[in-house]
């Protein structure tokens, strides 16, 4: 690697679990959360994470906000690495394939006062939200979270270019894991991927796991967005950072095999990322022909200045992992 002595830690914006700890659990403890961090930092180079609480009752998120907190308070390793909160949810389209892994039963219009009690529990660090914007009240929703200092990004929607217009009109910043939350099959020309590609306004974020999107598609993805508006996040569940086995995640149960691919029991579509940061270092490095600096700053610097997140230095890693070599059934969609 060609790296200087010292450099940032990788930043994630979107992460949900690691290492066998799911971050949406009611019930998770301390120690738990400690460890899952401890393995981010020390085997993945990951110090800083926006935590990311998903899609469920407006109660029920804020009860998780307060925990997480309230763990915080009396762990400085779980105080350093949350940077702040990604609410992705529950302004989100309930359409089937748009919902994705999420429940789109709970998915709903948005709302600022309700908004501002879930802030309120999340001690002010709610920094990013995504949602859909062709809900109802979504233009002034978003012009309020600009307002308040809080970033917002399209995900697992069905918006049309009118309403994305507005949207960015209103501060809309970032596209979420664009390439996913959307259905398998569509208009082959006339669909949300298409005109959010083409919306230079907009910055995407993808998962550079070789599964979510293979590596021609995320070549394609990648070079049809200005430079300095796509960055990489790993969306990781409680099975990344661990190994081949079952794990829970928000309530479910999935299955990770040794193809890496999350699925819940019994069932074929993916269920949430597997992947650490440093192994997207590589894979985007190997798969976009970018260099070793380039493309860790695109999953470190460069998603933490979306942010206002300063990044510790760390010493830089003797060697990253190999990149992916996704299964072939993956890449050809079989």
């Amino acid at each position: 690697m060609s790296l200087p002595v010292k450099i940032p830690s990788l930043f994630d914006l979107q992460a949900n679990g690691f290492a066998g700890v799911d971050f949406r659990d009611p019930d998770i403890s301390g120690e738990a959360l400690h460890h899952a961090f401890q393995m981010m930092r020390n085997k993945h180079h990951t110090h800083r994470i926006l935590m990311t609480i998903t899609t469920n009752t407006i109660d029920r998120m804020q009860r998780q906000f307060s925990r997480i907190e309230s763990l915080a308070t009396d762990d400085l390793l779980i105080a350093e690495t949350i940077a702040g909160y990604h609410m992705e949810g529950p302004y989100m389209s309930p359409e089937p394939g748009y919902a994705g892994a999420h429940d789109g039963n709970l998915m709903k219009e948005p709302g600022l006062a309700e908004f501002d009690r879930l802030q309120e529990a999340a001690g002010g660090k709610i920094k990013l939200v995504t949602l859909a914007p062709e809900w109802p009240g979504s233009i002034e929703f978003i012009a309020g979270l600009q307002e308040r200092g809080v970033v917002t990004s399209i995900g697992h929607s069905d918006a049309s270019a009118e309403i994305i217009d507005e949207a960015i009109g209103a501060g809309l910043t970032l596209c979420t894991h664009l390439g996913n939350g959307i259905p398998q099959e569509m208009h082959r020309h006339s669909n949300v991927l298409q005109t959010l590609l083409a919306k230079d306004e907009l910055i995407a974020c993808f998962i550079p796991d070789g599964i979510h999107i293979p590596p021609s598609v995320l070549q394609n993805f990648f070079r049809a967005k200005p430079s300095g508006k796509a960055v990489f996040i790993s969306d990781c569940i409680s099975a990344a950072g661990a190994p081949p086995g079952r794990y829970l995640s928000n309530g479910h149960e999935l299955e990770v095999g040794e193809d890496r691919v999350a699925r819940r029991i019994g069932q074929r579509n993916f269920a949430g990322s597997t992947l650490a940061l440093d192994q997207g270092v590589s894979n985007i490095s190997f798969w976009l022909g970018l260099s070793i600096e380039e493309a860790w700053h695109l999953c470190s610097t460069a998603p933490a200045a979306l942010i206002g997140v300063t990044l510790p230095e760390i010493e830089t890693p003797r060697s990253l992992p190999p990149p992916f070599d996704p299964p072939k059934w993956l890449v050809q969609g079989t």
